[in-house]
């Protein structure tokens, strides 16, 4: 049976620190056993057509499955989710409320956070950074806020951990150099939650190993030749 292909960069950019959106793909692939292919792409490749005949907009991740191509970080785990089980409730009702929280980890919460990432990255070195920054971490707080008042003392979103959890927490990663995580102590539990199973663990190292160019399982000071 062919293997699914995903996509990746080949020269990650945020240094193997498993922020590439191609991790949370992998991690929801080693959640549910699925073994896997990876093509790596670079920057140059991603605009070229053969790759914008898989991703329209020039980026990564992209799936494929046999004649099956898709693009977006959600609908892939989505159809992942949906193939094998593991990471959506048998329960109808259960399993709208997972699908829900995968939809509120990208469309409500990660987008204040990406606006933080591009203010500290990309416009730090302006006169005005100073000033803005108070503004644009606001917004973040806000949603840190009322999502830490629903978990409460949960391990996860919605009684067992699932895709939905695997969304929010892959979101919420995105702000461990900031600091602002650990004001909500609930969520930085709940992130270390994510962090600490071992399909995660696999999915970091394999991304971080694009970086090192070890494979994940090479012992450390063991060279390939």
């Amino acid at each position: 049976m062919m293997l699914p292909t995903i996509t990746a960069f080949a020269q990650s950019p945020d240094r193997g620190q498993g922020l590439a959106r191609d991790t949370r793909v992998r991690w929801a692939l080693e959640e549910v056993g699925q073994a896997y292919e990876v093509r790596l792409v670079s920057f140059r490749e991603m605009k070229e057509p053969a790759h914008l005949t898989l991703h329209p907009f020039g980026q990564i991740p992209t799936y494929e499955e046999g004649a099956l191509i898709l693009f977006e970080s959600g609908a892939i785990i989505f159809h992942i989710a949906e193939r094998h089980a593991g990471l959506l409730p048998d329960d109808a009702n259960a399993r709208a409320r997972a699908l829900m929280w995968m939809f509120a980890s990208v469309n409500t919460v990660e987008p204040p956070i990406l606006e933080l990432a591009n203010a500290r990255l990309l416009e730090n070195d302006r006169p005005w950074n100073t000033q803005r920054l108070p503004l644009v971490e606001e917004p973040v707080r806000n949603r840190l806020q009322q999502l830490s008042a629903y978990l409460g003392k949960a391990d996860w979103l919605d009684g067992a951990f699932s895709a939905g959890d695997l969304m929010m927490v892959s979101v919420l990663l995105r702000l461990r150099s900031s600091g602002i995580l650990d004001e909500y102590p609930n969520l930085s539990a709940y992130v270390a939650r994510g962090e600490a199973r071992p399909a995660y663990q696999r999915a970091f190292a394999a991304q971080l190993a694009v970086f090192t160019g070890k494979h994940p399982n090479q012992e450390a000071g063991d060279d390939e030749e």
